[in-house]
């Protein structure tokens, strides 16, 4: 037994972790805990301030709910979920894949799937109505038929569905078949950009650091195909005022859009289009996946 002091307790700490079984999870463990240390060292971490950092995660966790993922919010407004994806998209992604973004806090599973060209505005159907339509490939071009296509967006109040109402209904949002081409095409309403939820402690958190908490004008696409790497991404509009300062770092140049009259090759040519095409990746062996993110009902304890 010895006495432990600044350096000599992150040593101690990682020794009582060599051994964990699952190689993977002790390199992970003795990382963060060697930054985690680090970290209070440099910044030269007072008890209160780590009891009120202690206080602000428990009031996060606090806050997740079947509905609410506060603990992935606090991941997007820090970066981090930018990063990770950032880090998986150059591990494999061929140049020719279409860049992802985040899946956010607000993604449900089993959206209700929709023929092609119907509307995923069923309650919300103010705003300005357009056809989104383009093709799903992977990397070298060729079609992927039957892709499954998932969008979620807000309303034209710049809410979603577990925010703007009975969160058990679900609307804006629904999902699409790729025909034998790999072609779809659907309608929705042009969202705008919104705030990120501020009642809660990431919100304070966020107020507190002088920022503004917005989020540009997007849509959610989720394209899956056998074989290829599941794609998370969003479409962004060029025209919103926050394009370039989004709040939870989302966007990327070649995500950005904007909505026109007389889109070649458009299905519905009385309506606003935009025409954008997907191109997956392969799969490799082994590969885990995309998603920074997931249904919010799904990270919530088992009941008993």
């Amino acid at each position: 037994m010895q006495d432990l002091d600044r350096d000599s307790v992150t040593r101690e700490a990682i020794a009582q972790m060599a051994a964990t079984p699952d190689p993977r999870m002790r390199e992970i463990m003795a990382a963060a805990t060697r930054h985690l240390h680090e970290f209070a060292r440099e910044v030269n971490l007072k008890p209160d301030e780590w009891l009120a950092g202690i206080a602000f995660l428990t009031a996060v966790g606090q806050a997740c709910t079947p509905y609410r993922q506060e603990f992935i919010l606090l991941s997007d407004v820090l970066g981090l979920s930018r990063l990770v994806n950032v880090m998986h998209d150059a591990e494999g992604r061929e140049a020719a894949g279409t860049e992802t973004s985040l899946l956010g806090p607000f993604f449900r599973e089993k959206a209700p799937e929709f023929a092609p060209g119907e509307s995923i505005a069923i309650h919300d159907a103010g705003g300005t109505e357009l056809v989104i339509f383009g093709q799903v490939t992977d990397a070298e071009g060729s079609p992927l038929p039957g892709a499954v296509i998932d969008v979620w967006q807000t309303n034209a109040e710049g809410l979603y569905d577990l925010q703007a109402r009975d969160a058990s209904v679900m609307d804006m949002r629904g999902r699409f078949r790729a025909d034998g081409e790999g072609r779809f095409h659907l309608r929705t309403v042009k969202p705008i950009g919104y705030s990120i939820p501020m009642d809660g402690p990431v919100g304070q958190f966020v107020h507190r650091q002088n920022r503004h908490g917005m989020r540009p004008a997007h849509i959610h696409v989720l394209v899956s195909a056998e074989g290829h790497r599941e794609l998370v991404t969003a479409l962004y509009f060029a025209d919103d005022p926050n394009i370039g300062s989004d709040t939870v770092f989302g966007v990327s140049q070649s995500l950005v859009v904007q909505e026109a009259m007389g889109q070649p090759g458009s299905p519905r040519p009385d309506l606003p289009s935009i025409h954008y095409d997907f191109r997956l990746s392969r799969l490799e062996a082994g590969e885990g996946g995309a998603r920074v993110g997931a249904d919010p009902s799904s990270l919530m304890p088992a009941a008993g």
